[in-house]
Order: C-alpha cells, then sequence, then structure tokens
C-alpha cells in the first residue's frame, strides 16, 4: 500500500470513494433520496473544488492499492478549532479493507501532517451517533469522546455528531502498517 498527498487527478476516485462509504454508512441518518441520488455529484463538486484550489491548511492524503487504485483517504484542516486543533474532517476506506490497517495508517498520516505543521496542535474529528463501528474503531486509536452536538446532513437530514479528539496526535504513530 502506498501513501500520497491527493492531487487533483484524484478527484473522481475520491468522490467515488467518500459517496459509496457514505451511502453505506450513514444510512438513517443522511435521507435515503439522498444517498440514492445525488450524493455522487455532491461529493464531486467537493472535492473538485478541495482539490483544484486546497486551502493552505488542507491536507489529503490517500491510499492506493498495487493496481494503482485509491482505497482510502484522509482529509485534515489545520487549525480548524483554537480549543481542539486540526480537524479530520474526512477518513474513509474501502469496505472490504477494512480491518487491515489501512483506517489506522491514514489516521497516522492525518497525525504526522499535524505533527510536522509549525504550530502543532491536537486533533479531533466528528462521528455521526449512529455511526457505532466507526466510534469503536476511534476508542481503538486512543480517541477520546468530548461533546455531541446536533446538525443538518447533506441532503436536509439532521444527526448528532460526536466529537472524538486526540490531545496529542502523536499517540496515533504507533504499529506500522501492515
Amino acid at each position: 500500500m502506498e501513501y500520497r498527498p491527493a492531487t487533483d487527478a484524484d478527484t473522481a476516485a475520491i468522490a467515488a470513494l467518500h459517496a459509496e462509504s457514505w451511502r453505506l454508512h450513514y444510512r438513517g441518518s443522511f435521507p435515503d433520496a439522498f444517498l440514492d441520488g445525488d450524493v455522487g455529484t455532491e461529493r464531486l463538486a467537493e472535492w473538485t473544488e478541495r482539490l483544484a484550489r486546497p486551502a493552505p491548511e488542507d491536507r489529503t492524503t490517500v491510499a492506493v492499492d498495487r493496481r494503482g487504485e485509491i482505497v482510502g483517504l484522509v482529509h485534515t484542516i489545520l487549525h480548524d478549532d483554537p480549543e481542539w486543533g486540526a480537524l479530520l474532517d474526512n477518513l474513509h476506506v474501502r469496505p472490504d479493507l477494512k480491518r487491515q490497517g489501512v483506517g489506522a495508517r491514514l489516521l497516522a498520516c492525518s497525525a504526522e501532517a499535524v505533527l510536522a505543521d509549525d504550530r502543532p496542535s491536537g486533533l479531533y474529528l466528528w462521528v455521526l451517533e449512529r455511526n457505532t463501528a466507526a466510534q469503536a474503531f476511534y476508542a481503538a486509536q486512543g480517541g477520546v469522546e468530548r461533546g455531541r452536538e446536533p446538525f443538518d446532513t447533506p441532503g436536509g437530514g439532521h444527526a448528532v455528531g460526536i466529537r472524538v479528539v486526540w490531545p496529542d496526535p502523536s499517540v496515533l504513530l504507533g504499529e506500522p502498517d501492515r
């Protein structure tokens, strides 16, 4: 597995992986009509903007398999919050590769980006209350719950997000990818 910075040439593959992940894991939190319809178009527009004109604080890393296919991604926004630090905005892994170390390695890539910055900080993310598998994964990686907040979802739904934090992201730099 290769882990490298994303480029605008990766836009379509990233958007497709992101949309697939939302369809699988966000059902019941996002409206079905959105997940079954416009989610792919909406994600393509978002990633086109992000990768064509990346903000200076954005870091996107992709996991690429031996065939050259993007099978995972992590998007981190440095200096997002004065209290919690950098926001891990997206972490998605192709379903058939879960539990093989790809997600843990992508988390480590996010931590590395934060720690390499001239103003290192903590790292945090939001996970949907209904996504218990992701919550268990983040807890196993040392993440600690620090609050819940309701929010409006893309497509017009409503959900509850749980803030998961790593005050010291270096805890994510454990075992190398297997």
